[in-house]
């Protein structure tokens, strides 16, 4: 099995920032894609940000410009990091990374639990 931890989230006043973690750990032969997702109240779990493994990333048009996301594959982490945060980046924040637990087997994808983020005045 896979667990991954999540670590970071709080609350903060608009135009503030922070940082999340995401540390995968377990049976891990190697990891293809990580990402983040979010989910505000009501509504479904959106894309945020992703990175592959060759070091491409991509993100979700609303958070372009303000949120980076960065892996250090030595460690099997992924960090998203929030600048210039708003209201409407309110929600849990949810890590996954697709693993192959062992050679030649097909990518699972893992969720962390869940982090908060708050973004009020």
């Amino acid at each position: 099995q896979v667990q991954l931890v999540e670590s970071g989230g709080g609350s903060v006043q608009p135009g503030g920032s922070l940082r999340l973690s995401c540390a995968a750990s377990g049976s891990i032969f190697s990891i293809n894609d990580m990402g983040w997702y979010r989910q505000a109240p009501g509504k479904e779990r959106d894309v945020v940000a992703l990175s592959t493994n060759g070091g491409a990333t991509s993100y979700a048009d609303s958070v372009k410009g303000r949120f980076t996301i960065s892996r250090d594959n030595a460690k099997n982490t992924v960090y998203l990091q929030m600048v210039s945060l708003k209201p409407g980046d309110t929600a849990v924040y949810y890590c996954y990374a697709d693993v192959q637990n062992r050679w030649l087997t097909i990518p699972q994808r893992y969720w962390g639990q869940g982090t908060q983020v708050t973004v009020s005045s």
